[in-house]
């Protein structure tokens, strides 16, 4: 958009951005729809939007691939010194769900019980990123509509001050630049934000399950190869990743 501005004043008299900035709008169109954001979720999930912005603006890309290896290895270990032997690599993990389901696994507890545990776990982060991304979404719906209603109420303020020629510059300004600052939150930045958000739970739901099936393959005995065959499909080309990692 930039560019383009630049090359469409390089045939007139130039461009200012200033022409761009006009807070009343911006307090319009950003005010309304967080305002909207508020009525719609709980408030202490309102709240919780600094932290999700972190998180779309510190996301480290999932490493699955790692994951499938530390698995592996741990198989490796349960198979040669037994499931017991876990017990002294369980502090070197940083993953709180897998360092849980390895100990669980450790104490005995029965595979179904720990499928229930990691599966609980599962839904409530599925109904965590939904919220997420259906904040980002409400502020995209309604971006356009306070920059309609900014855009009103500046016609409005311009043909109610008619007489006062100095005014008319500041009132249309608005109601123009409102329109565009609605556009451009919802399709610039909330909306894929939203997306984001959906693609990066995503990628923790896809942790969480290798985490389940590597635990459950662990607990039963299987062979590292096993291990590596069944968690293979999360990887991928089929797992490819994973021996490239290895």
């Amino acid at each position: 958009m930039v560019v383009a501005l630049f090359i469409a004043g390089s045939h007139g008299g130039g461009v200012s951005m200033g022409q761009f900035v006009d807070p009343p709008a911006a307090i319009m169109v950003l005010g309304g729809g967080l305002c909207v954001v508020l009525a719609s979720v709980p408030l202490k999930t309102f709240l919780s939007l600094p932290r999700i912005i972190m998180k779309l603006v510190f996301n480290k890309p999932a490493n699955h691939a790692g994951l499938v290896q530390t698995l592996i290895r741990l198989a490796e270990t349960a198979r040669k010194e037994g499931l017991l032997a876990l017990e002294s690599r369980v502090d070197d993990i940083a993953n709180p769900t897998l360092l849980m389901g390895l100990r669980m696994a450790v104490d005995g507890t029965r595979p179904e019980l720990i499928e229930q545990v990691i599966r609980k776990e599962i839904v409530h982060d599925e109904t965590h990123i939904m919220v997420e991304k259906k904040m980002f979404e409400t502020m995209g719906k309604c971006g356009p509509a306070f920059g309609m209603i900014a855009t009103l109420l500046g016609l409005i303020l311009m043909l109610g001050n008619l007489d006062d020629p100095d005014s008319i510059g500041p009132t249309m300004a608005m109601a123009l630049v409102g329109t565009l600052y609605g556009a451009a939150m919802a399709n610039m930045i909330c909306m894929p934000c939203g997306e984001k958000l959906a693609f990066l739970g995503h990628q923790e739901l896809v942790t969480k399950e290798i985490i389940l099936d590597g635990v459950l393959a662990i607990q039963a005995g299987d062979s590292p190869r096993l291990v590596e065959q069944k968690l293979a499909p999360y990887l991928p080309h089929g797992g490819h990743t994973a021996t490239q990692a290895a």
